[in-house]
């Protein structure tokens, strides 16, 4: 079974968003996809991705669950005020 997660970073980058799908993507069992922002007024200080779509699936295990939250916790801490 597949299960899936939402995670949204308020006003991340991009950059940092495809820099956290390509650590993740590397992962066993899972997938990532990126969420395109839906607001219709531009904000220079809001990122152009509204989140991530982290998937899980049955390949997935333990150690590559732990590891997704690990790296989450990393740009959590060094990107989110």
């Amino acid at each position: 079974m597949e299960t899936r997660e939402k995670i949204e970073f308020a006003g991340l980058p991009l950059a940092v968003y495809r820099e956290i799908a390509a650590h993740l993507r590397q992962l066993e069992g899972v997938e990532v996809s990126l969420i395109p922002q839906t607001s219709q007024e531009f904000d220079y200080n809001q990122s152009q991705i509204a989140g991530l779509w982290i998937s899980y699936t049955p390949k997935c295990g333990a150690q590559s669950r732990q590891r997704v939250q690990q790296i989450l916790t990393y740009y959590r801490s060094h990107y989110v005020a």
